[in-house]
């Protein structure tokens, strides 16, 4: 499962793990993602989205309608 957020974009950062001596090795900093199941009166069935904490607080926020219609728009396929 790729570790990307559909309703904010949230992608992996990299940077580096620090050990007690200083040396520096590659490592990679993911979003928290969540697959979640969202029922959306407008479509009239279940919608499962992958997304970030972050993502969910927005659906709370704005409403699963609100959202679905801007990813529609956007072209993503739900």
């Amino acid at each position: 499962m790729a570790a990307v957020c559909q309703v904010t974009g949230a992608v992996p950062n990299f940077g580096h793990s620090i050990s007690h001596s200083h040396r520096r090795t590659k490592r990679r900093f993911d979003p928290n993602i969540q697959k979640k199941r969202y029922w959306v009166p407008s479509l009239r069935r279940n919608v499962t989205l992958t997304l970030s904490a972050k993502g969910i607080k927005t659906i709370d926020a704005r409403g699963i309608d609100a959202v679905v219609a801007e990813l529609i728009a956007k072209g993503v396929k739900l």
